[in-house]
């Protein structure tokens, strides 16, 4: 049934099928033909055959004759030579006594001569000719049996070809087929290694004129869907960026507001509406970092030691980490880890993890990253363990997981979508491997693109 739902096999099987068809009736229509002509080829060959030896016979019956009547004999012949082909005569009398015989002939097969032309028993065609005014006559016989063998084997010679003929033509059709079918493999495969965010156009491969409204029409789709994309995080970061600076005149007022009023109430009052416009200036800036994952070019044409990306981040968390918060415990490989991921994305993608962890993480209990030889990413806290419901919402946009603090809900979708964008995975595991407790969130994947000689270095 899998065949049946391909072009190519359908197309493959239509064509052999009426390649076969029309050869077996091209053969049926040429043995019919031929069956025709060898009648008559045969029928030819018998009126030869009597016209041939009539005279012969007439001949040799007058000088048998001619020496009966010297030595006073009967005019009877029994035969006139040995005979052994499949084709046998009598030459009789107009009184139906037999002059003449060729070997083998049989008076039964035989019926009397009743005029000249051709006859059928059910085992011989007959040949009827006569001579001396009819007091001669001639009756030539071909057994219907030899025209049949004859005939099987001219069939046979005719199919033959055929076998060898249907099945060449059956493989040369699903070889031209297939051969037809490469430039449709070929888009295939092109629209099969593409990436879920690359929406660039088609290569020009120059496809047939068949193909050429297709793959324009997947042109015009990934350009609407580029274009749509485009908007949505230009928008994004546009609304993000803008909101910055009167975000930040808005806290600076609050600020001043608190100072300055002598109102226990309007102060207070005045922290919330701080406390609300850093969230808003935090949501903007992941938004901004969002817009960055989505729409930016993430491998380069150089590479960067990951260790040194991920080293600024962590000294980036320590100086505003209070005293009685978590600790940042870093493990990094001995050796340079090489990757072609732009360092600004994969910065973001640490600052969100660690953030993430810092965040949701047992107070006082440190947070461990660590950055393995092969490029893999590990950042793990100490917490209540999470439900696997809960663990397959986590990455998905404004999803805070049920924590009661101030984030966003986009850390992990930014991190998601970084890595889903760079060809990696994204891996959430909770209990932490070998603890009770803990949550785990491992990246890897990330430099499997990069050169294996290369030593060039980024900050």
């Amino acid at each position: 049934m899998t065949l049946l739902h391909s072009l190519q096999a359908r197309v493959a099987l239509a064509v052999g099928l009426s390649v076969t068809i029309l050869w077996l009736v091209a053969a049926f229509i040429t043995a019919q033909r031929l069956g025709h002509q060898m009648e008559e080829v045969f029928d030819r060959d018998l009126r030869a055959t009597a016209e041939r030896i009539l005279p012969l016979a007439l001949h040799d019956l007058r000088k048998r004759q001619h020496d009966d009547d010297d030595d006073d004999r009967e005019e009877h012949v029994e035969e006139l030579r040995p005979h052994d082909q499949a084709i046998t005569y009598l030459v009789r009398d107009s009184a139906g006594q037999v002059l003449l015989r060729s070997s083998g002939a049989e008076d039964t097969d035989f019926p009397s001569f009743d005029g000249r032309g051709f006859r059928r028993t059910p085992s011989h065609r007959l040949y009827y000719d006569a001579a001396r005014n009819g007091k001669v006559t001639i009756t030539v016989a071909e057994p219907l049996d030899h025209r049949a063998e004859v005939s099987r084997e001219m069939l046979v010679a005719l199919a033959l070809p055929l076998v060898v003929v249907i099945p060449l033509s059956l493989a040369a059709a699903a070889f031209a087929t297939r051969s037809g079918f490469r430039p449709l493999r070929r888009l295939k495969q092109a629209l099969e290694e593409r990436g879920v965010h690359d929406l660039s156009p088609l290569p020009d491969t120059a496809p047939p004129s068949e193909l050429k409204p297709i793959a324009g029409a997947i042109d015009r789709l990934l350009s609407g869907l580029r274009a749509a994309f485009e908007a949505e995080r230009s928008f994004a970061a546009n609304a993000a960026h803008e909101l910055r600076t009167p975000v930040a005149g808005a806290i600076a007022q609050a600020q001043r507001l608190r100072t300055e009023t002598r109102d226990r109430q309007a102060a207070q009052r005045a922290s919330e509406i701080e406390a609300t416009l850093k969230r808003l200036m935090r949501m903007a800036e992941k938004l901004m970092q969002l817009a960055r994952a989505e729409g930016s070019q993430l491998h380069l044409d150089t590479t960067s030691d990951m260790r040194q990306v991920l080293s600024l981040e962590v000294r980036h968390f320590g100086g505003s980490i209070p005293d009685d918060h978590s600790k940042i415990v870093l493990s990094l490989p001995s050796t340079p880890v090489i990757s072609d991921i732009d360092p600004d994305a994969f910065g973001i993608l640490c600052r969100n993890l660690i953030e993430n962890a810092l965040r949701h993480g047992a107070p006082g209990r440190p947070v461990e990253v660590v950055l393995d030889a092969d490029g893999t990413l590990t950042v793990g806290n100490e917490g209540p363990i999470l439900p696997q419901t809960l663990i397959e919402r986590l990455p998905q946009r404004f999803e805070r997981g049920g924590a009661t603090g101030n984030g966003a809900g986009l850390g992990l979708a930014i991190v998601k979508a970084i890595v889903d964008r760079a060809g990696g995975r994204l891996t959430i595991i909770s209990p932490v491997p070998g603890r009770q407790t803990g949550v785990c969130i491992k990246v890897d994947g990330l430099i499997s693109r990069a050169s294996p000689s290369a030593h060039s270095t980024r900050g």
